[in-house]
């Protein structure tokens, strides 16, 4: 049974730090990416970030480029989101989420074929 478990969430004051990790586990084949997206209340979901597990490459969306960090460790099948600098409207809940086979377009949540639970994310004074 395909799982993914999400952890690292919480409160912090704006321009902390905080870093979340995604724990991958009962895939049968390797999977070809995992993203992270996250959905603020009545708002659409949005791609974050994703790392492709073969060679590491990486997207990150516009709004986080150069506060958000995403990495990967194959051996322990762990993807983390090191999040700096961060704001009030990073606020949301954070998914993690993979892609079996590949994608065409990263930032798209359609694209990904199973999604974790979710973690939230508050970033307040």
């Amino acid at each position: 049974q395909v799982q993914l478990v999400e952890s690292g969430g919480g409160l912090v004051q704006p321009g902390g730090s905080l870093r979340l990790s995604c724990a991958a586990s009962g895939f049968t084949s390797e999977y070809y990416a995992i993203g992270w997206f996250r959905q603020a209340p009545g708002k659409e979901r949005e791609g974050v970030s994703c790392i492709r597990r073969s060679d590491g490459s990486t997207y990150l969306a516009d709004s986080v480029k150069g506060r958000f960090t995403i990495s990967r460790d194959n051996a322990k099948n762990m993807v983390y989101l090191q999040m700096n600098s961060l704001k009030p409207e990073d606020t949301a809940v954070y998914y993690c989420a993979a892609v079996i086979n590949r994608f065409n377009i990263w930032y798209l949540w359609r694209e990904y074929d199973c999604w974790g639970q979710g973690t939230q994310v508050t970033v307040s004074s």
